[in-house]
């Protein structure tokens, strides 16, 4: 044991390195947990009762020795560094990096909710797994009716009835949900995430975004939806944007109808987008039906209201004359960062 400390301690003594690798290698092969120190310890515990009390003393100034070399050699590297840095030029430039940027959809939804908030509308949101009674029978879907084949579910639970459990089809189940937990008048909008189970394609995804809105107080009529909806257009897309409503049919509305809005990429000539019409139909809407506000324990003689629902993918693809709705999903930084002037 003697020959090997002695030896040990000609190779520390010599030790001079030269970066701060070879210093963590020394580190590591005398005081690691595998270190040679560690095996003198191993050994010396196997040695005889009087040579412990000679070799207990060599062992433990061989390791204070090891040690101070370390944290000699360690301060003078720290102490290296800091003159060197001391030493840079603080005046130039920094590196540069990258500045990341809201996503499009972000943008329109944040700028549609500015909108009606300046209407008096307030944001509400709710769950996106949802009962059958709140995605369903509440906004007059009974059991077996085709317009639940309107929209096709991902089921999380079928049990053919009000006990399924889905992933919401639409964001009016959040209007149900305010209906039963409150007293009207009601003015809000529910933006959120929707999930439909069809086939991904340029026009069509399996996931998307709405904004719905609903009004419910004494004396509202159709009238006050299509004000309403027409100053939104006016304020998104720009005044002389051109509108018209067309009759449509959803089950928790009556009347229904569909809105369409001058495209604003071919200006009305006719374009892929707009099917060559110069009309692109952006959101459904309607007088909330009787049968809804019942099922919800509001009184439907003293009460009335208007709902209304659009995709934010369809308004962004308008807006900024995007093609292709799997862009928005796909996060890919050629797309995104042409948004880059909207800095997070």
């Amino acid at each position: 044991m003697q020959d090997k400390i002695d030896q040990y301690t000609a190779e520390i003594n010599a030790f001079t390195p030269a970066n701060a690798d070879e210093l963590e290698a020394f580190r590591i092969k005398y005081l690691g947990t595998k270190g040679l120190i560690k095996d003198l310890f191993e050994e010396f515990k196997t040695v005889g009762l009087e040579e412990k009390r000679v070799f207990g003393k060599v062992l433990n100034q061989f390791k204070q020795l090891t040690e101070a070399k370390y944290n000699d050699l360690k301060e003078n590297f720290n102490s290296q560094l800091t003159t060197h840095n001391s030493q840079q030029d603080l005046t130039l430039p920094g590196d540069g990096f990258a500045v990341g940027s809201r996503h499009p959809l972000s943008l329109v939804r944040n700028e549609i909710i500015d909108i009606f908030k300046r209407l008096g509308f307030v944001v509400a949101e709710g769950p996106e797994i949802e009962d059958d009674w709140h995605n369903f029978s509440a906004l007059n879907f009974p059991e077996e009716h085709p317009a639940r084949d309107m929209q096709d579910t991902f089921f999380i639970k079928k049990n053919n009835g009000k006990d399924d459990i889905a992933l919401r089809t639409h964001t009016s189940s959040v209007q149900v949900r305010m209906m039963e937990n409150g007293k009207p008048p009601f003015r809000a909008i529910m933006p959120g995430r929707v999930y439909r189970n069809e086939a991904i394609s340029a026009r069509a995804h399996c996931f998307f975004h709405q904004v719905e809105g609903l009004y419910i107080d004494e004396n509202v009529s159709f009238a006050d939806l299509k004000q309403t909806l027409y100053h939104f257009v006016q304020e998104l897309y720009g005044e002389g944007t051109k509108v018209r409503f067309r009759p449509s049919y959803f089950p928790f509305t009556e009347p229904s109808a569909e809105m369409d809005v001058s495209c604003t990429i071919c200006k009305g000539a006719g374009c892929n987008m707009c099917k060559y019409s110069g009309w692109v139909e952006i959101l459904g809407c309607g007088m909330v039906d009787p049968n809804v506000l019942e099922n919800c324990g509001i009184d439907s003689k003293k009460y009335t209201g208007f709902a209304f629902g659009m995709g934010i993918e369809r308004i962004t693809n308008l807006k900024y004359v995007i093609r292709d709705l799997r862009l928005f999903s796909e996060n890919d930084e050629r797309f995104l960062k042409q948004f880059k002037t909207e800095i997070i």
